[in-house]
């Protein structure tokens, strides 16, 4: 996803980008890519210098130039659509909206920090310390981790968390979170967040049984689909994910630490059912 330091102008990301891709696509000079958009190249310089809008009739080929499809194509065209206007009020209701569709900011994990995927108490430990406010009371985390842990294992989440950069000591004795959102990537840490996606979906599995029904929300569809809703579907999930992200950031007086588990795997291939065919499970309103 392709994000904004602040509220630029698309004219700044259509230079960056276009900067960047020099390196990663083939070279384009001034008159090859003015000659895609339909622009000459001394036009194409000035949009690029910020001293000249990207004419309407041109959108349609940056948009391909950049490879920019979805989510991204419409910020593009939000950006654009504030950048020439001339009302403000219209101007702050684009960019509100543009801003609407940002990214949430990630924190990529190195190999050393893949500690943190080991056990699935961690993270918990992590955003409970943002829920108390930073206080460290060992054996109040132990106590509060559902399920409980061991007062040596709030421990030693604390020491792993401090250990890389995810919190900080501050002078007051308490501790504050630093990145708000984590990732991972590389061939070599998928059996990580493996093993880390198994311990989470086993809790999902104890909480059946464990959570009472009005502090927990577990539902399950069996669908049956083709390769084109199969993506969509998945798309859907990476937006779902990315809006449950950016609500929780604006939660303003948090007081629980709840686990999302989200998964979408084949149960059956090539069977003869209707392809709109849907099996409830438990829903929001489950009963037992």
């Amino acid at each position: 996803m392709v994000t904004f330091s602040d509220i630029a102008d698309y004219r700044d990301f259509l230079k960056e980008f276009y900067d960047r891709r020099k390196v990663e696509m083939p070279f384009y000079s001034y008159r090859m890519m003015g000659d895609k958009l339909g622009l000459d190249s001394s036009y194409l310089y000035r949009v690029l210098q910020k001293k000249q809008h990207l004419p309407a009739h041109a959108l349609p080929a940056a948009k391909e130039i950049l490879a920019l499809a979805g989510r991204e194509a419409e910020y593009f065209d939000l950006l654009y659509s504030a950048a020439v206007s001339k009302d403000k009020t219209k101007r702050e209701e684009l960019m509100a909206k543009a801003l609407s569709l940002r990214d949430v900011e990630r924190h990529s994990l190195q190999a050393a920090e893949l500690k943190l995927l080991e056990n699935w108490w961690i993270p918990a430990v992590r955003a409970y310390l943002e829920l108390n406010g930073g206080v460290v009371n060992v054996k109040q985390i132990a106590k509060d981790i559902c399920p409980p842990i061991t007062e040596e294992q709030a421990l030693e989440a604390i020491e792993t968390l401090k250990s890389v950069g995810l919190v900080k000591k501050l002078a007051s004795g308490k501790l504050a979170l630093t990145e708000a959102h984590l990732t991972v990537g590389g061939p070599e840490k998928a059996k990580a967040v493996r093993n880390f996606q198994r311990q989470v979906l086993s809790l999902a599995s104890d909480a059946l049984e464990n959570v009472p029904v009005n502090e927990r929300n577990i539902s399950t569809l069996t669908l049956s689909v083709d390769q084109s809703c199969f993506e969509d579907l998945g798309d859907m999930l990476r937006e779902f994910r990315r809006l449950v992200q950016k609500r929780v950031d604006g939660a303003k007086n948090p007081d629980r630490v709840m686990q999302l588990s989200m998964a979408f795997y084949p149960v059956a291939r090539k069977g003869g059912a209707s392809e709109n065919t849907i099996i409830k499970g438990e829903g929001a309103g489950d009963k037992k």
